[in-house]
């Protein structure tokens, strides 16, 4: 199966007190299409960076990010984002719905941004409503996040993650703000979800109990994947 993200010398460099702060170093990764790929590593050792590098949210000191074979360095701000709705998904360890919108609502909003649905306004419900379904809460439809538990508005994340059906999937510490049980359970249904979708699923995590799920685990230290350890096949 080819591959679905390649970095190449990918580096990422800010200014502290005046002097550069080099967060990734050469970064070479090849991920394959349909595969869940963990990466770990201690905290400040470049994982969330190089996520937003690899999904297009922030843009590298030098070196380059080809995801689904485009490169995102020849595509403006706009196009990026435009490509990161129609290709990409993410859930966050902060669940980041929006308040006023019920969990319907919130499911429905990647959809309706991109415009998608064959069936209009109706055809956007119908698949918020279903997702929602997969992921056990086809009763709370009509409730708002404050109304919900965190592990069910994690819940809802999920399915709007999926609303667009991506070809990739970052995760930033999805299951960071829950209980051991209701992570396990939130990893489960990506998981699943993921294999319906046959969706690239790419995990930031630092529980390695986690990481051990996935088919591959890269490790960083210091801005770098560390040979031998860091790139194992499960």
């Amino acid at each position: 199966m080819s591959d679905i993200i390649v970095t190449r010398g990918l580096t990422k460099e800010y200014t502290s007190g005046g002097r550069p702060l080099r967060v990734l170093d050469r970064v070479d990764l090849a991920v394959e299409a349909e595969s869940f790929v963990a990466i770990v590593g201690p905290s400040g050792s470049g994982k969330t960076t190089l996520l937003g590098l690899l999904a297009g949210l922030d843009q590298p000191t030098s070196g380059s990010v080809s995801l689904a074979g485009q490169e995102l360095s020849a595509l403006t701000e706009d196009g990026r984002a435009m490509f990161r709705a129609r290709n990409v998904g993410f859930v966050f360890q902060t669940f980041h719905l929006l308040p006023t919108l019920t969990a319907l609502e919130n499911v429905m909003v990647p959809m309706e941004l991109l415009g998608t649905g064959s069936n209009g306004h109706r055809g956007v419900r119908s698949r918020a409503a279903d997702l929602l379904g997969r992921v056990g809460l086809g009763d709370r439809t009509d409730h708002y996040p404050a109304q919900l538990s965190g592990g069910e508005q994690q819940r809802v994340a999920l399915a709007r993650a999926f609303a667009n059906e991506p070809k990739i999937l970052f995760a930033d510490e999805p299951t960071g703000n829950l209980d051991r049980t209701t992570g396990a359970a939130i990893v489960g249904l990506l998981e699943g979800l993921n294999r319906e979708a046959r969706t690239t699923l790419v995990l930031v995590t630092h529980d390695l109990s986690l990481a051990e799920r996935a088919h591959r685990r890269i490790r960083l230290a210091d801005g770098r994947v560390v040979p031998g350890e860091g790139d194992e096949p499960r």
